[in-house]
């Protein structure tokens, strides 16, 4: 069945991705224009965390984006911290407007690898490239932040929607591709989910396995 004519619970595999950054740097709006083509300019400021779910296709694949906007504020800082467990992706934001949040990345790289899956698949996301007459952060020292630590690098305006879509589908494309390079090494291939604590992989069970446990069928 095509994806298009998919219900909204039938996907192969749910995937949870966190957005992390200071506050204001327009996480919020950059998945509300993702998750519902929407944009707020009088956006408020998310307390605690809050999340929205898109559906889309991988590589044949119809996986569910689970995605959490976590509060950038430092009095929030603890509480967020719990909702890294699970977490298979990050995009990890600053505003190219604003230095400050640029260079406090660091500090939430850092956290993120003491909190998250070594594995976890992280994007840095500058936003806001719609102004660019304003901008305080260059490509260029981005990008070298980007290669230092391994991660992809790209720039997002939530505003006139550009690379937004991009930035998920190549996040989620990369951590099923993870996923399926790791079920293959370990499982033959066979989509199984590995154990050992591994949260970062959920692949939906099928409606007849859990019809077999209803009933307590073998």
């Amino acid at each position: 069945m095509p994806p298009q004519q998919r219900s909204e619970d039938d996907y192969d595999y749910l995937f949870k991705i966190v957005l992390i950054g200071d506050s204001g740097v327009g996480k919020s709006n950059l998945l509300t224009r993702f998750t519902k083509n929407e944009f707020n300019l009088e956006s408020k400021t998310t307390i605690g965390v809050e999340f929205a779910t898109k559906t889309m296709s991988a590589e044949g694949k119809v996986i569910k984006a689970q995605i959490w906007d976590t509060a950038g504020q430092e009095r929030y800082r603890a509480i967020t911290s719990a909702y890294y467990r699970g977490a298979v992706g990050a995009l990890l934001m600053y505003d190219i407007t604003k230095y400050q949040t640029f260079a406090n990345v660091e500090k939430w790289f850092e956290e993120l690898k003491n909190n998250a899956e070594p594995s976890i698949v992280v994007m840095l996301v500058g936003n806001k490239s719609d102004l660019k007459p304003l901008r305080a952060v260059s490509q260029e020292e981005a990008t070298a932040f980007a290669e230092k630590h391994g991660i992809a690098f790209i720039e997002t305006s939530a505003l006139d929607s550009s690379n937004v879509e991009l930035a998920f589908h190549k996040v989620i494309t990369e951590i099923y591709q993870n996923l399926s390079k790791r079920a293959a090494a370990g499982e033959g291939g066979s989509g199984k989910v590995l154990g050992d604590g591994d949260v970062i992989r959920i692949e939906k069970e099928k409606k007849e396995d859990v019809e077999k446990k209803k009933s307590g069928c073998c």
